[in-house]
């Protein structure tokens, strides 16, 4: 079942039929059975059309990532801050059992699909990070999944790793959509998580890698995301990337970034400055 956000409310996909669901998004991303809720109420809402203005599938909700789950991901973070002297850290949180977790967005600053994201102006080396997203509930319960991209200023980050907040944090660097597959069954381990960015209608990059390929369990990453922190309205985690382009490459303002996961869709932004 895939649940999307709509301007005129919650929209709900199942068996090839869209309902209108006349709840408020953040009433159901709270929700520990939402599944369940689900399937319950689509027995008397409306069927209607499908959705043609789709919004980020988030509105209360606190976006985190956890970093440096995939191998690749610690090579490019030891390979980009080895000049800083940080090259270390993150092979040291790779093998930890405490987590890389940060703050990415809050709620407002959410792009969704068709919007713009931004690299930032004082940056020279900006990547897109395709990342399966997590919706928890405010129980901690993971009960949806989505796409996520993680824009990033390489080497704002590689200056220094304290820096880390300015890389990832700042107007446009999330994105999320396009719908929450709302499933009580986690993404099988071959589920493709795809990424693709063209350049006045080139490939410039296209990368691919699986579930399979995260290090650390979702459930715990989710465990401790909430050990000191509540979330009313629930939360999203965006989970790490396996795909990162080579060092050679920046992103440009007018690229169109893809990213792609089996069984969620297609999440498709333009780069902006």
């Amino acid at each position: 079942m895939h649940l999307f956000r709509t301007p005129r409310g919650p929209v709900a996909q199942h068996d090839g039929r869209y309902h209108a669901l006349y709840v408020a998004w953040d009433t159901l991303a709270a929700r520990d059975d939402l599944h369940a809720i689900l399937l319950e109420r689509l027995a008397s809402a409306p069927v209607v059309d499908g959705p043609t203005d789709i919004l980020a599938p988030i509105v209360s909700q606190e976006v985190w990532a956890a970093g440096v789950t995939y191998w690749r991901s610690r090579a490019a973070r030891m390979e980009e801050s080895k000049g800083a002297g940080g090259g270390s850290f993150y092979d040291r949180v790779y093998s930890a059992e405490r987590p890389e977790l940060f703050f990415k967005a809050a709620g407002a600053r959410v792009i969704g699909p068709g919007g713009r994201v931004r690299i930032r102006r004082d940056s020279k080396w900006n990547v897109p990070e395709p990342e399966l997203t997590l919706l928890i509930s405010a129980g901690g319960k993971i009960t949806g999944y989505t796409c996520g991209n993680d824009m990033s200023s390489r080497d704002i980050e590689g200056e220094n790793p304290l820096y880390l907040p300015q890389a990832k944090v700042y107007d446009g660097s999330c994105a999320l959509g396009p719908s929450i597959l709302v499933s009580e069954a986690p993404p099988p381990p071959n589920t493709a998580i795809a990424i693709r960015i063209v350049r006045g209608g080139v490939e410039v990059f296209a990368g691919a890698t699986t579930v399979s390929q995260i290090k650390r369990e979702l459930p715990s990453l989710v465990e401790f995301l909430y050990r000191e922190n509540s979330f009313p309205a629930g939360c999203m985690l965006m989970t790490g990337t396996g795909v990162i382009p080579p060092d050679a490459f920046t992103l440009a303002v007018g690229d169109e970034v893809e990213i792609t996961i089996d069984g969620i869709g297609m999440l498709r932004n333009t780069v902006t400055g």
